[in-house]
């Protein structure tokens, strides 16, 4: 089946004469991680059906620098950030959706001491406010009476307090939500964090994604919702370490939604 995924670059509108009401920032993960690119196009699925005006900075969108920065390589993190920077202000970027909390919390907090100032926001807020806006409808449908539980990302909920958002879209579902004994601020991190994600394992007894895949799983849920894809990847090693493929998905908000609309 092919898709008629509408998906115009910065340049594109810019030749246009246009500018788009959002630019979506799709980040490392989005654009090369095999999983992660389901998210990106479900989110993408979503812009079109509410009929928003959006455009992707395509190959002129460079790692944030987040992995940089917080592997304690301050001078790169500048230099990946500068880049980025010097093209958003070319193109006169004012808001910015991204489904990466690592990358909203960069160009949120991080960007604007260098010369960044945009306003940046999570997916599952520009979700919600679609929804307020009346921009898009969402019905349980093949997700009505399941049991979903939602694993905060660290850099959305800690670092950002973003705790309602991706919890309000996942009861306009029909579904029943259920809360891990650690949740919202009292959260686990997924293991993933810190430029985590690109290391080898240390010395110990457990890993952090096996340790929150049982936090999870005690809720005895049907799916385990994401908001991040590092966040999607660790849970699912973690939902596959323990044999549970078949019972338990794990599944950004953005899919939940695309799905349930069919879209």
């Amino acid at each position: 089946m092919s898709e008629n995924l509408v998906v115009p670059t910065m340049a594109e509108m810019l030749a246009q004469g246009k500018q788009p009401e959002v630019l979506f920032w799709v980040g490392c993960s989005g654009s090369f991680d095999d999983r992660a690119k389901k998210i990106t196009k479900a989110f993408v699925r979503i812009l079109n059906r509410a009929e928003v005006s959006f455009a992707v900075l395509g190959a002129e969108e460079s790692c944030t620098g987040d992995p940089a920065k917080r592997a304690g390589n301050e001078f790169l993190f500048q230099m990946q950030a500068m880049m980025n920077i010097e093209v958003l202000n070319a193109y006169e970027a004012k808001k910015i959706v991204t489904a990466c909390p690592h990358c909203f919390n960069t160009l949120k907090n991080e960007y604007p001491e260098l010369g960044g100032n945009y306003e940046v926001v999570h997916h599952t807020e520009f979700l919600k406010s679609l929804l307020d806006e009346g921009r898009l409808t969402i019905e349980g449908g093949q997700y009505k009476g399941k049991k979903i539980t939602f694993h905060d990302p660290c850099y959305l909920g800690r670092a950002n307090k973003i705790y309602e958002a991706p919890r309000d879209l996942i009861q306009k579902l029909d579904v029943e939500l259920v809360e891990m004994k650690r949740s919202k601020a009292n959260g686990l991190c997924c293991g993933a964090g810190g430029a985590q994600m690109f290391k080898d394992a240390e010395p110990g007894s457990k890993e952090i994604n096996i340790e929150r895949t049982e936090d999870a799983l005690e809720t005895q849920p049907d799916i385990i919702a994401a908001g991040c894809p590092f966040c999607n990847t660790m849970l699912t090693d973690g939902i596959k370490n323990k044999e549970k493929e078949s019972e338990v998905k794990v599944l950004d908000i953005a899919e939940l939604i695309a799905n349930a609309q069919d879209l």
